[in-house]
Parts: C-alpha cells; structure tokens; sequence
C-alpha cells in the first residue's frame, strides 16, 4: 500500500502539500501581528531575517558555498521574490485570510504560461483541466463580491496589489524551475532572505514598531513557517513540472479558509465551499488523471 500510494502521488506533489501549509500558517501569523499594530515591512524583515539565518545554517551544513553559480539569476529570484513578498503580506492584512490567499493562487496560470514560453516545458491535459477548474472555483468564491457593490466589499487597491503579487511568484517560481538545473536548492532558498531583508529595512523608515516579547516570538514563527513553506516549493519545483506543481499548491486556498475560520472567525459562505470543492477536484485531476484513465485525460 505504501508503494502503492508514493507511485500514485508523486513527491513533489507531496513537497508542495507541505509548501502549501506551511505558507497558510505564515499568512495566518502575518495577518495576527498585523492585527497588533506591526507594519507590513517590519513583518517582511523579521521574516527574512529568521530565513537568512536558518538558509545559512542550512547551506553551511550542507559544505557548499552560499553564492551558488549563477549569482544575477540568484539575485533576480530574490528581487523579484521580495516584491512578490511585500504585495501578498500587504493584501493578507488588509482582506480576509481567504480572499487574499485565492487571488495569491491566479499565480499557477501564469506559471504554466511562463514555463511554456522559458522553460519550453509541455503542459499536460490533465494540467489544463486542472488550471480550468481551479480559475472556476476561484471565480465562484469570489463571485458574490464581483457584483455591483464590489468595490464596497474588497478595497480594490488590496485586489489589485494582490494580483500583482501572484503574478510575481508565479515569475519567481520559474525562475527557481531554471534555477534548480545548476543551483542546490537551500543556495536558492538562501539568496531570498539575502535580498528581502535590506530592502525591507530601507521601507520601513520611521514606522518601525518595538513587539513586545510575545509579537516577536510570533514574528519568528513567521520566519519559520516561511522556512517551512519555501523547503516544499523549492523541492516541488525541483521534482515537479513547473506547470503541474504549482497547480496543486491551490489546497493552501482550504488551509487558509480553516485557518480564518479558526483564529479569525471568517466564516466562508457557500460560494466559498462550491469554489473549494472546484479547486480540490480540479487539483486532485492533475494529480491522479494518469494513473486513473479518465475518458478525457490524453496520454
């Protein structure tokens, strides 16, 4: 059974299951301190800083240099990372847990394009159908906020600025897909935090914010959760089609709905669970629709 259920669900699949709970977590964290009075930009540095000290530590026990080969690739992935970083923190403190986590997820439609055209990787049938159902289910939870009275239920500003976020990683994810040829992956995860954390601490300026004991140790479990997170997608993207991999990273979208309903007492109306249900049918598609021979999956 084992064997069976490993050859079934393959590992970077696994890998991005962890990734996906991982950064659920850390949305949930970013969104509690913010809660508290932490600025977004003191949020992002305290998150590099944990990350740059534990991908050090990490590249150091491997015995492997910290600069890796190629370095204006390395720095690209950790600049355009870090914008990514700043739009989705921004949008997961100022809409609901769920909502800012479904559109961080537009991002895999742009990564399929993206390894397409850079990566000239070949999307699979089962990875349209997937990318298909999911944007669907994405578009019925978000529906009942689409009406004419939207711009009274999400700030657009924060939409847009989310948008922009995924569109970001889904850049950053492809980059890590290229990157993966020649670098190890804590080199890849290391040079994040490099970048994230300076100019994060440039943006911060005069609205930096003294946490008491309790807001740090929250803080660091952002760093943490991120670390968490950033080992699974890294390892995904290494093991994983950029496309079909990315794809499944939608379950964070069920993650952050239990999480908001949890700790921040969000609850989802029925679009949301129709939408859900779409996204985990969809994801579960690209994962199992070669191996259980439905009509309409091509080989």
């Amino acid at each position: 059974m084992p064997n069976s259920i490993n050859s079934m669900i393959p590992i970077g699949v696994r890998f991005m299951v962890l990734s996906a709970f991982g950064f659920a977590l850390m949305s949930a964290t970013v969104k509690h301190v913010s809660l508290h009075g932490i600025p977004v930009f003191e949020i992002v540095a305290a998150r590099a800083l944990v990350s740059l000290v534990i991908s050090y530590l990490d590249v150091k026990r491997k015995g492997i240099s910290v600069w890796g080969n190629n370095k204006p690739l390395l720095f690209a992935r950790g600049a355009v990372g870090t914008m990514a970083l700043m739009c989705v923190y921004y949008s997961v403190t100022t809409l609901p847990l769920a909502e800012a986590t479904i559109f961080q997820y537009i991002h895999p439609v742009f990564t399929a394009l993206l390894a397409v055209f850079f990566l000239k990787e070949r999307i699979q049938s089962s990875t349209f159908i997937c990318i298909a159902l999911c944007l669907l289910g994405v578009y019925v939870m978000v529906w009942p906020e689409a009406g004419p009275d939207a711009e009274h239920a999400l700030p657009m500003f924060s939409v847009m600025i989310a948008i922009l976020g995924a569109f970001g990683s889904s850049i950053a994810y492809v980059i890590v897909r290229k990157l993966s040829q020649t670098e190890d992956s804590s080199v890849i995860i290391f040079y994040f935090p490099l970048v994230a954390l300076p100019a994060s601490i440039l943006l911060i300026g005069d609205q930096f914010v003294m946490p008491d004991l309790y807001l740090t140790m929250m803080l660091v479990l952002v760093g943490v959760f991120t670390q968490i997170g950033q080992l699974g997608l890294t390892k995904a993207m290494q093991t994983q089609e950029a496309g079909k991999a990315s794809a499944y990273s939608y379950v964070q979208i069920i993650f952050s709905v239990v999480l908001g309903i949890v700790f921040f007492g969000e609850l989802p109306s029925a679009w949301t669970y129709l939408g859900g249900a779409l996204i985990v049918t969809g994801a579960l598609i690209n994962v199992f629709g070669q191996h259980l021979k439905l009509p309409f999956i091509k080989r």
